[in-house]
């Protein structure tokens, strides 16, 4: 077996266990047992961080450790007519050519393909390296607590490799900040009495990750969603019996409804409103959404809506909402600075909940755009939240990693590699500070539409990737 089906062979065995954030116990104890089997101690700290610990080939045992670092968790996003069970069924990975995808569902290769990599390093005898510390954190994708709380007497490294970067030939030396602000809109319920009642569906668009596409002009539905609710409010009064949209806050949403009720003399103008703003949207993004939908479908009357001016409070809130770039860096031509993502609106019993996520390589500009959505909530009565903000990845260009890879990758390949920071988020500030400063870099295969169903690995860079790291490793 070649290097390159071993990784792609445990990239699909560790695909079959479900690893939804906080649902990582799985995954973690399948690593354990494979680790068991091969003689090698591993180690879980409190927050349920995985550590196994690879001895150093032959003659290298007086070398420093290295850690390589990825997640276990991924995002869980699937097309509307998946029947998949995200806590139960295994991704079903599929070849289509040079790429790897999934079957209507997010493939997971972000970042089960760290994981991968890491087992075959640790199996693969031909490879020459210094001891390794594997470290698999919990709940990257959602609040960063693996990260945060992480046990740094648990590791010996100074060096740390993390493997969740998804493009090919780059060199990651920097990564904005983050947090989430949770906007908690209250909901008093009122007898429907006569009317008409609708479902609008916003649906059809590309979604992707709220970092690394959030300046590719792709439509929000959750945005979208709300100015057409506002299109109609400005033609005559709907009261809301339910919104929902997006099911993780650091993915672009692609579909979102809302169930509202009209008077029955505006029953017919909300079809005609619907579809004239459905012709704007589609000449709005013509260049990035071809799929986008706008649906009016009539359903039955529901028991309860929200009042009126409540009904118009959220619409206004989530149209008042910013969302998507806010800031361009003045130091990194084309690179994106600030933004934010509208990723999450759901009706629960009491109130009506909004998530919307933050990103900044400068940490007082995320939180002026966290106070800025907190100041517009506060304003629309909501009662808010926010998850502790963790701080940018600054950039070391002194780092001896990053000249060692350099030197390494075009020795391989016979180019240079690129040199560039990251508007997604990476735990490599944070897991540095917790370990007293560690000299950090991150790279990985070139990963098309994470967080999204379209979510597609290229293989011939993982081949490459696995290149570049036999001979990383043999120089440490």
């Amino acid at each position: 077996m070649t290097a390159l089906d071993l990784i792609l062979t445990r990239f699909e065995q560790l695909s079959a266990v479900p690893r939804d954030t906080k649902n990582e116990a799985g995954l973690r104890q399948w690593l354990i047992d494979w680790a068991n089997g091969r003689g090698l101690r591993s180690t879980v700290d409190e927050v349920g961080n995985l550590i196994v610990y690879v001895p150093a080939s032959q003659g290298r045992k007086d070398r420093p450790a290295l850690i390589l670092q990825g997640h276990l968790d991924m995002v869980c996003q699937k097309t509307a007519d998946s029947p998949h069970d995200f806590t139960r069924d295994p991704i079903r990975v599929m070849r289509d050519g040079d790429w790897l995808k999934a079957d209507r569902t997010t493939l997971g290769a972000d970042n089960g393909i760290a994981i991968a990599l890491m087992m075959a390093l640790a199996e693969d005898a031909g490879v020459a390296h210094p001891p390794l510390e594997l470290l698999l954190t919990v709940e990257e994708e959602v609040s960063g607590v693996g990260a945060d709380f992480l046990e740094p007497s648990n590791l010996t490294g100074k060096t740390l490799l993390n493997l969740d970067s998804e493009e090919d030939g780059v060199f990651t030396i920097g990564a904005a900040g983050g947090g989430s602000v949770f906007l908690h809109m209250p909901t008093a319920w009122e007898a429907v009495g006569q009317g008409a009642a609708f479902r609008l569906t916003v649906d059809g668009l590309q979604g992707g990750h709220s970092g690394g596409d959030i300046y590719k002009n792709r439509g929000n539905a959750n945005k979208l969603l709300a100015r057409a609710l506002d299109d109609l409010q400005r033609g005559f009064p709907i009261r809301l019996a339910s919104i929902q949209g997006g099911s993780a806050r650091n993915a672009i949403p692609r579909e979102a409804h809302a169930d509202f009720v009209c008077d029955q003399e505006n029953a017919a103008r909300c079809g005609e409103l619907v579809a004239d703003f459905e012709r704007i949207l589609r000449e709005e993004f013509s260049a990035t959404e071809s799929g986008l939908r706008l649906t009016l479908t009539a359903v039955e009357s529901p028991i309860r809506v929200m009042s009126l001016p409540e009904s118009n409070a959220i619409v206004r809130l989530l149209l008042s909402l910013p969302n998507g770039v806010s800031e361009m860096s003045a130091d990194i031509p084309g690179f994106v600075e600030t933004s934010n993502n509208i990723g999450i609106v759901e009706t629960l019993e009491e109130e009506v909940h909004i998530i919307s996520n933050h990103r900044s390589a400068v940490f007082t500009r995320l939180e002026a755009i966290t106070r800025r959505v907190e100041a517009i909530g506060q304003l629309a009565g909501a009662r808010m939240e926010r998850n502790k903000m963790f701080p940018p990845w600054q950039p070391n260009l002194a780092s001896s990693l990053l000249k060692k890879s350099l030197a390494v990758y075009e020795r391989t390949f016979g180019q240079p590699a690129k040199v560039e920071m990251t508007h997604g988020g990476l735990e490599c500030g944070i897991i540095s500070d917790r370990c007293g400063g560690l000299d950090t870099l991150s790279c990985g295969p070139t990963i098309e539409n994470p967080h999204s169903p379209d979510e597609r690995l290229y293989i011939p860079s993982v081949q490459r990737v696995w290149d570049f790291l036999v001979g990383l490793l043999a120089e440490m």
